[in-house]
């Protein structure tokens, strides 16, 4: 007798890649897999936005050299960062802690501490905090709601041509604190590791910090960006992800990424070439902003924390090199 059992095929995620996976979950939904969620307008006339960030032990965070206190300032700053993207302000965050029996009240409580301090930072106004059990370590669940100033969201239009790539910070310096612990993880022989010279890239790794102040910045200056991306896995991710969502293209000038010496020298130690950590390395926690054209003298005077790294195309995410040689951007979970 025919079997007549339908045969279930098997793809690999990797296959497709993180973001053609997404993408074919959500296709013919009706739903759209945004970073972030836009509420409707509240009777004060501010849009609320909204994020869910998930970080998982042994994926996304080591705590062999990880201190749960600096953890803790972290995965707030790492929900709050796609607000911030949104040029809005944070306004909750509610956490969900999964532990397991490895865990005592005083590690939560360092993880806490440092949530707290992040919240009081950047004026988090509500915070709520729940814990579950976990049969897999330590993870942290976070939904950020920010609120969005009335008229923001109108100057945030669709991306004009050519407009200006924008960038808050240096890019590579967390991926080296990243490759130096490991490095020192991999060696370890009991005694306590020298790592004073690595102070810089360690500290953008360990303890990044997000400037709450950008945002004045831009109020005060009159000068909106069209959209913006925070940076969690490399620039090359959000110039893909600003592409895909605008249907463009891009052009980033190697020369013009700032990089600090620090991380360079650490680049040199491990073999690594910079690029490489800049545009496929994580945990930056920058944003990258883009402007129309127009606004190029204005960000210059009035937004000097700002580094014009690139400008949009009509297709193709390029990193160009100083001598003219375009190369094209890859990413992870992008094929």
């Amino acid at each position: 007798m025919e079997d007549k059992k339908e045969k279930i095929t098997r793809t690999e995620i990797k296959e497709l890649g993180r973001v053609k996976a997404l993408d074919r979950l959500f296709e013919g939904s009706g739903f759209k897999n945004a970073k972030t969620t836009l509420l409707p307008d509240d009777k004060d006339g501010c849009n609320y936005i909204t994020t869910n960030k998930l970080l998982v032990e042994g994926v996304d965070f080591d705590l062999t050299y990880t201190p749960i206190k600096y953890l803790g300032y972290k995965a707030a700053l790492h929900a709050m960062g796609y607000i911030y993207a949104r040029c809005a302000k944070p306004y909750s965050m509610d956490f969900t802690i999964g532990v397991s029996s490895k865990f005592s009240y005083e590690h939560v409580d360092w993880l806490w501490t440092g949530i707290r301090a992040a919240a009081k930072t950047h004026g988090v106004e509500n915070l709520t905090f729940d814990l579950v059990p976990s049969m897999s370590g330590l993870m942290i669940s976070c939904t950020c709601c920010g609120r969005q100033e009335t008229g923001v969201a109108d100057m945030m239009s669709a991306l004009s041509p050519n407009s200006l790539i924008c960038i808050n910070g240096n890019l590579g310096s967390a991926c080296m604190g990243f490759y130096v612990l490991e490095r020192e993880k991999a060696a370890f022989t009991g005694s306590q590791p020298q790592l004073d010279k690595y102070k810089y890239p360690l500290s953008q790794y360990l303890t990044p910090e997000i400037d709450p102040s950008v945002l004045d910045s831009f109020k005060e200056s009159g000068v909106f960006p069209s959209c913006g991306y925070f940076l969690t896995k490399g620039l090359g991710d959000a110039v893909m992800q600003m592409a895909k969502d605008n249907g463009c293209g891009a052009n980033i000038f190697l020369d013009k990424i700032p990089v600090a010496p620090e991380a360079r020298v650490v680049a040199e130690e491990i073999g690594m070439d910079i690029s490489t950590a800049i545009v496929n390395g994580g945990d930056d926690y920058r944003l990258m902003y883009v402007f129309p054209l127009e606004y190029h003298d204005k960000i210059r005077k009035e937004l000097p924390f700002l580094e014009i790294i690139g400008h949009t195309t009509k297709e193709g995410c390029y990193l160009v090199s100083p001598d003219g040689n375009p190369l094209k951007i890859k990413a992870q979970g992008w094929d």
